[in-house]
């Protein structure tokens, strides 16, 4: 398993997604990868298929990938989501990111993700009363 953040990060970023995953029917995801790969885009679709992050009622799953290896990372929105926000927005929450990275600060980085993330999601869907965690809030590794 690929240890990246230790017990305390990764209870702060867990913590973080429960408490923006409760005012939305988003779901945010955090996995963390050592792979050796050439493009973190590329690679962290394939791990949101794989993921399933697809299968949400609303098509509003959003995965944070982050490299291990490499310090890279990659923000993919599924489309319920995408279509709301647009380019621009994943394009200016990846710069927000790659700034704490390159400054080392990957919690940072990641915490300031989810925040941004988050924000759009209560913006385009609100939670609901029969809202439920359609998937797990815990940090995945491979």
């Amino acid at each position: 398993m690929v240890i990246f953040f230790d017990d305390s990060e990764r209870d702060t970023i867990i913590a973080k997604i429960r408490e923006v995953e409760s005012k939305t029917s988003g779901e945010i995801r955090v996995h963390v990868d050592k792979a050796r790969i050439k493009d973190p885009v590329k690679h962290a679709a394939r791990v949101f298929d794989k993921m399933g992050m697809a299968n949400t009622r609303e098509r509003n799953g959003v995965l944070i990938y982050v490299n291990s290896s490499k310090r890279e990372f990659a923000i993919i929105g599924d489309k319920g989501i995408h279509e709301k926000v647009g380019e621009g927005f994943w394009k200016r929450a990846a710069g927000d990111m790659s700034g704490a990275f390159r400054e080392s600060r990957y919690l940072d980085g990641v915490v300031a993700a989810i925040d941004a993330i988050g924000e759009k999601l209560r913006r385009h869907f609100p939670g609901k009363e029969d809202d439920v965690n359609e998937l797990s809030d815990d940090i995945s590794y491979k």
